[in-house]
């Protein structure tokens, strides 16, 4: 209520149709100058603008050159998203690995990660830009102290550039050097915060009605992804590449925790990666991703235990599961059942 009152009192204090016609007066539309960023560059040669790899063996490299191991599907779609300027969006389950690859990907091109995390009720002022109404107020109490009655003037001060407060969204168009931009978890955003998005996504712009489009000079890579809780819209999907992170295999996953907990023996990243790929075969609420795997073998590690019993399991089980109905599914025999069965033929129980 605070912030309708403020504009109600920046509208009052100029004429009808200014808000609009004001601020477009010396607007260039399409592509415009930058403003300056609050965040600091994710590297030390961030002023050298990223350079991508040159096909998908050289992007394989790149990420697991900073510890993410990536299959060529994955990798593959991830090329083609930055050699297309097309946005990827991921689906899978929770800890796939979906938002770290994002993160991974800004880390190894030494540019800037820029994140917007969705949640119910998301709009355009947390996630694109707002007015700064608190400044535009400074401005027409001021014109009104100095008995200023130039109202062009006024408009322009009030809808300038500078008055704008950038989101994460136009942050990424008007960012110097080349971002990721990370769209994480959609699903948890409101459907008509979707049809907002759908500009963005096609060509790169944002129209604020008081200024014009905002396009960016270089389209930031962009990567949305989706716990799948509901479904996301055909008309959003069809402007992204679409890929599905699945859980690992046994093999990716041993590479993985042998990367991710390099402290931990191989034998017990074995046994680990053996009761957890056994574990999703059960009839599970959330079967466990990888990134429970690593707390999991972490959790080990703290405890000092260098293998696994029933016992070791039943006690840290709270670190795999994270519903009382699964943890209730997987009970002492259960726990028992299912580690025989990761073992090999022959091994002791």
């Amino acid at each position: 209520m605070a912030e309708v009152a403020w504009r109600r009192a920046v509208a009052g204090a100029l004429p009808r149709g200014a808000r609009h016609r004001g601020a477009r007066a010396g607007f260039d539309s399409g592509t415009i100058a930058p403003m300056s960023e609050p965040d600091a560059p994710a590297a030390p040669d961030a002023s050298k603008p990223p350079r991508l790899p040159e096909d998908v063996d050289g992007l394989l490299a790149l990420l697991s050159a900073h510890d993410y191991v990536c299959d060529r599907r994955l990798a593959t779609a991830l090329y083609l998203s930055t050699r297309l300027d097309r946005p990827l969006f991921l689906e899978g389950e929770a800890g796939v690995g979906k938002t770290e690859l994002a993160k991974t990907l800004a880390s190894a091109l030494r540019t800037r990660l820029i994140r917007l995390q969705c949640y119910e009720g998301l709009d355009v002022a947390q996630a694109a830009y707002e007015w700064n109404v608190g400044r535009q107020l400074v401005e027409v109490r001021l014109a009104e102290a100095l008995h200023d009655s130039d109202r062009s003037s006024l408009e322009l001060a009030l809808y300038g550039r500078d008055m704008l407060i950038e989101r994460p969204l136009l942050a990424a168009l008007t960012a110097p050097l080349r971002p990721v931009l990370l769209i994480d978890e959609l699903d948890r955003a409101d459907e008509p915060f979707e049809a907002f998005l759908l500009e963005f996504l096609a060509e790169y712009q944002i129209t604020i009605p008081e200024l014009g489009p905002v396009r960016a000079v270089e389209p930031p890579l962009v990567i949305i992804t989706s716990n799948r809780t509901r479904e996301i819209h055909d008309a959003l999907k069809r402007r992204c590449l679409y890929h599905w992170v699945d859980f690992p295999s046994a093999e990716r996953e041993l590479e993985i925790l042998q990367r991710r907990v390099p402290q931990a023996s191989e034998a017990l990243v074995r046994q680990v990666v053996a009761f957890v790929q056994q574990m999703r075969d059960l009839d599970l609420f959330k079967a466990p991703g990888i990134a429970e795997t690593i707390d999991w073998a972490q959790a080990l590690l703290a405890l000092d235990y260098s293998g696994l019993d029933a016992a070791t399991i039943g006690d840290t089980i709270g670190v795999l599961l994270k519903y009382q109905e699964d943890i209730e599914r997987l009970d002492a025999p259960e726990i028992a059942r299912v580690l025989q069965a990761s073992r090999g033929p022959g091994e002791a129980g």
